[in-house]
C-alpha cells in the first residue's frame, strides 16, 4: 500500500512519537517551516508535539492521540516527525493500525523512528520513509542533497538513481550553523561485488532489532536491507547487532545488504567494518556496499521501507536505484 505523492498544497503535520519538538531551535524550526512551504506544502503541528517531561519526550497517550489525529484528520497528506530520541516503540501496541490503513499517509522520519515506521509497515502493508525529520530541515548549510532527494521520493514520481553526494558533513550543525565541517565524500565501499533486487528493508540497526522476535518486525524475505547506526555503536557493538539481525527468519533469502555512512566517534573503519563482514559466511553470497548517504551523518536520501531497490555493485561502480 503507498499513500498517494505529496502535492503542492497539501498539508504536512509534524508529530512527536520520540523527542519532544520543544527541544529543536525557534530558528531551526523557522526554517524548517519555510522550505516546506517553498515546495507548497502546507505545515501544521500536532497538539502535544511540545510536550515534554524528564526523558524529552511526552506520555504514550499524547503521543498516540497526534498520531492517530494526524492519520485520521483527511486534509492531512503527509506527516514528519519531529525529530528521533529512545522510545517511540513504547507506540506499537497503541497504535491503531486499522485507523492507518485505511488512511494511508507519507510518514517520514529516521533513527528511533525506525521502529514505528517499520512496525506500520508490518502490520498494514503501508510505505513508510526512512528520511529527515522535520528538525532535519531547519540545518542551514548542507541540506541541499537531503532536500532533493526527500523531493524526488516524496513528490516526484520517476524511480530515483542514487547519486553519492559531493561532501558529508558530522558536526553539531543545530549548535552552531555557521562553522562547519565538510568532507569530501569518497563514495560507497563496495565489499561484496554483485547485482540484486528487493523490497527495502530496514533504518536504524538497533533500533531495528529492538522489534526481534514480536508482530512488528518485518518480513526479511527477499529483502533488501538498508542499516546504519550512531556515534554510540563502536565497532564490536555493530558486529553483534549486526549478527542478531542475521539470526532472524527469512535472513537467509535476503538479496544484498547496504549499510549507511558511520559517524566519526563511532570509531569503525573500512577495515574493520570489511573484516566485520568477510567473518560472516551468512553474507557471503550477497553483494554488499557501505559507506552510502543515508544515517546519522548529513547529507541523506529518503528511502521507501517496502519500496523495492535495485542494486548493481561491481568495482568501481555502483548503481542504486530506488522506487516505490
Amino acid at each position: 500500500m503507498i499513500a498517494p505523492k505529496l502535492r503542492p498544497g497539501d498539508e504536512v503535520r509534524i508529530i512527536s512519537p520520540a523527542r519532544s519538538l520543544s527541544i529543536v531551535d525557534p530558528d531551526q524550526q523557522e526554517l524548517a517551516v519555510r522550505r516546506l512551504e517553498e515546495w507548497g506544502l502546507k505545515v501544521s503541528f500536532s497538539a502535544n508535539a511540545n510536550e515534554t517531561d524528564e526523558m524529552q519526550s511526552s506520555s504514550v497517550e499524547s503521543r498516540i492521540a497526534d498520531l492517530h489525529e494526524a492519520f485520521a484528520d483527511p486534509n492531512v497528506k503527509g506527516i514528519l516527525t519531529t525529530i528521533g530520541g529512545f522510545n517511540s516503540n513504547q507506540l506499537l501496541r497503541h497504535i491503531d493500525y486499522d485507523l492507518i490503513g485505511v488512511n494511508p499517509k507519507r510518514l517520514c522520519g529516521f533513527s528511533d523512528i525506525t521502529a514505528m515506521g517499520s512496525a506500520i509497515y508490518a502490520k498494514t502493508g503501508l510505505v513508510t520513509y526512512s528520511g529527515p525529520n522535520f528538525s532535519s530541515f531547519g540545518m542551514l548549510l548542507g541540506c541541499e542533497y537531503t532536500m532533493d532527494y526527500f523531493v524526488k521520493i516524496m513528490l516526484e514520481s520517476a524511480p530515483v538513481t542514487v547519486l553519492p553526494s559531493e561532501t558529508w558533513s558530522d558536526d553539531a550543525w543545530y549548535r552552531d550553523q555557521h562553522n562547519r565541517e565538510f568532507i569530501p565524500n569518497a563514495g560507497p565501499i563496495i565489499i561484496h561485488e554483485g547485482s540484486a533486487e528487493g523490497t527495502i528493508i530496514g533504518g536504524n540497526l538497533c533500533t531495528l532489532n529492538l522489534l526481534q522476535g514480536t508482530e512488528y518486525m518485518p518480513s526479511l524475505e527477499g529483502a533488501v536491507v538498508f542499516v546504519e547506526d550512531d556515534s554510540m555503536s563502536i565497532p564490536e557493538m555493530f558486529d553483534r547487532d549486526l549478527m542478531s539481525l542475521i539470526h532472524q527468519p527469512g535472513f537467509e533469502q535476503v538479496q544484498a545488504l547496504v549499510i549507511g555512512r558511520f559517524q566519526k566517534e563511532s570509531q569503525m573503519t573500512p577495515a574493520l567494518l570489511e573484516k566485520i563482514i568477510r567473518d560472516k559466511r551468512e553474507l557471503q553470497h550477497m553483494p554488499v556496499i557501505a559507506n552510502v548517504d543515508f544515517g546519522h551523518t548529513t547529507p541523506m536520501f529518503t528511502f521507501p521501507i517496502g519500496g523495492r531497490a535495485a542494486i548493481d555493485a561491481r568495482n568501481p561502480s555502483f548503481r542504486l536505484v530506488i522506487s516505490e
